[in-house]
Order: structure tokens, then sequence, then C-alpha cells
């Protein structure tokens, strides 16, 4: 059975089915995953439900190397175990964009032909072919960090767009400006996609509401979070108000990902993230960190991205959120007194 039958799955059963399947296959062959179990006394073996599953708390991909047995020593042969073949194609090493004077997350991707996949089939799901649209992105600090999985993945995007003005800019540079009006007036859609400090930096010209209708339309504005110590922290809720009243255009979207996951989520508007169906959010008690909530409680995320495969699919974030009965959540913040992430960092 090939890892990336986690794609097709539809229903919750599809879902639970594969998730113990993939726990059972890391929880013996990744040994960090091996050794946390361990240590917190939980047996595999007993594990039959979701609910038994343990989270491997993200800290330990800053201080070790989170990955299955076979991916670590076979780099170009197939393996099998446990049910599960991997067949392992190019690697690639991502590490966190981080802060001055915090430890990165390292997170070795042993074929990252599945993480294109992934984020590939994630944007798909809800926005559609990359080629309807231009993509003009705004991440200066992730730009800097050259291992950024995210940079990765926009400069596929922009790729597969085959799109002339698909590129990196500048806040500061007026030739975005030029280029963004050109398209939206040649009909072109546009996805502008950036840090919460770059889109707000942008110089975008005042435009009345008669001159901004039916022109506008056309864009999407993503953000991914990010003030980056650049700016006062605001919550999304004003950040959002804010940037819709600078673009004109009714919603704001946002993305969620981060260096040690392959998916990501995506929200169309008011803070409201969706999963793909090999995604799913769960909330735990802050302080008791084996307590799943139930829904609208808040609390930390753990987050099962069954795409992770060859490093840990179930993660426990230090991100704050809360879930809904339809699945959906929301990113709150951050659990006091950890460290700064450079993803979706935004207070409440």
């Amino acid at each position: 059975m090939n890892p990336i039958s986690v794609f097709p799955i539809r229903t919750k059963k599809d879902f639970e089915k594969k998730a113990l399947e993939v726990f059972h296959f890391q929880a013996e062959k990744n040994p960090v995953y091996k050794k946390y179990i361990e240590q917190i006394g939980v047996i595999p073996g007993k594990v039959k439900s979701l609910n038994g599953i343990p989270f491997l708390p993200i800290g330990f991909f800053k201080t070790q190397e989170v990955v299955t047995e076979e991916q670590a020593t076979s780099n170009k042969s197939q393996v099998t175990s446990h049910k599960l073949q991997i067949t392992s194609h190019k690697s690639q090493v991502f590490l966190s964009s981080g802060t001055t004077g915090t430890e990165r997350s390292r997170h070795t991707v042993t074929d990252v032909s599945l993480y294109e996949k992934s984020f590939r089939k994630c944007f798909e799901r809800f926005y559609g072919n990359p080629k309807q649209y231009a993509f003009l992105v705004l991440l200066p600090s992730y730009y800097e960090n050259k291992n950024s999985s995210l940079i990765y993945m926009m400069m596929d995007l922009m790729k597969r767009s085959g799109n002339q003005f698909s590129s990196f800019y500048n806040s500061k540079d007026e030739t975005l400006i030029q280029v963004l009006m050109t398209l939206l007036k040649k009909k072109q859609k546009v996805i502008l996609f950036g840090v919460s400090f770059a889109l707000l930096d942008l110089a975008f010209p005042p435009l009345h509401d008669k001159q901004a209708s039916g022109l506008m339309s056309g864009l999407t504005v993503i953000e991914t979070g990010g003030m980056k110590g650049r700016k006062e922290e605001i919550t999304r809720e004003e950040l959002h108000k804010i940037l819709c009243g600078k673009f004109k255009v009714k919603k704001i979207h946002s993305e969620y990902g981060m260096t040690e996951l392959l998916s990501q989520a995506w929200s169309k508007g008011d803070g409201l993230f969706n999963c793909p169906p090999w995604m799913k959010i769960f909330i735990r008690d802050v302080n008791d960190p084996f307590q799943i909530l139930s829904h609208r409680k808040t609390g930390a995320l753990n987050i099962i991205d069954l795409a992770n495969i060859h490093s840990c699919s179930f993660i426990a974030t230090q991100d704050l959120g809360k879930v809904y009965r339809n699945g959906s959540f929301e990113v709150l913040g951050r659990i006091d007194n950890s460290d700064l992430r450079g993803c979706n960092l935004l207070a409440v």
C-alpha cells in the first residue's frame, strides 16, 4: 500500500482507518516517535481509535531528526514495512524561519514529491488550477531563508501558473502596484499572497468605491500571518478589517502551514480554516496535554497530517485555537512562553 493513497480519503471512516495504519507504522519505524510513546507509557497495539493516538510535541523538530528509519537509510530504494510501501525520491531539508536567538525547526523531507503532491492538491481543492492566476508574492522574511518550505511551495505554484508576472515582489517596489493594476484591468485573476507586515506596508493607492467596483473582483488577498517583530501585534480580525479597506475586497483569505507539516489549511474569510481530507485538527487542554477538548473549546492545536508519512503525522503544536463541529478551526494565537513562529504569529 503506497502512502500516496492518503490523498483519495473522502470519509471519516477512511481517515480513521488510514490514520491508525500510519500510527502503527510510525510507532514502529520512527525512532523519536517510538521513544516518546514508550516514555509516556502508551502501548501501540492497544491504540484502536484516533483518541488513543499520542501527538509528538513539535519542539522535537528542533532537537531531533524526526524521520522513519527506512527513509533515513534508503534514499533510492523501495521499502516495504507494516503494509506501507515507501518509494524515496529527491530529498529536501526544510528549516523554519525562526527569529534572532531562537533555534530553528528542521524537517527532513526524504521524498519531496510527496510534499509537492500534497500542497498542489490542497491548493487545487480550495482555489482550482494555478493556471487561472497570477501570483504576486510578498515574503521578504521567508525569502532570506533558502530552505523555507513556504518559499518552495510558492515557487512551484508560480511556475505552474505560467504567468510571466508571477513572482516575488518587494512591498516598497512601485512596480508591484503597476503590475497588479494592469493585470486586474485585463481581467486576470490575481492572488496577492504575503506575510501580514508586508501586506500592511504595501502602498496601495486609495480607490473610490465606484473606481474599485468590478476592478478588485479579480483580486484574492491571502495572508500567512507573521509580523516578525516589524509592527505591533494585532488580532487577525483587526488585520483583516484594515486589509479589506485597503484593497477594497470583501474577505481576506489565510493560509495555515508550518515547516513540520506537508499539508496546509486554507481560509476564505473570517479566520475560519478548513483542512483537506487527509488532515485533521484536534484541540488539547493546555494544562493536560493528553486531554482532547470538545468543539468550541479553546486550547492548543494537535494536527494529524497523513501526508507526513516519512516523519511524524501526529504533531502537538504551540498554537492556540478552537475547532467547530464541521471540522473548521480558528487560530487564536500562541501558548504563553512559547517561542515565536514565522507562520500565523498574531496576538489575541
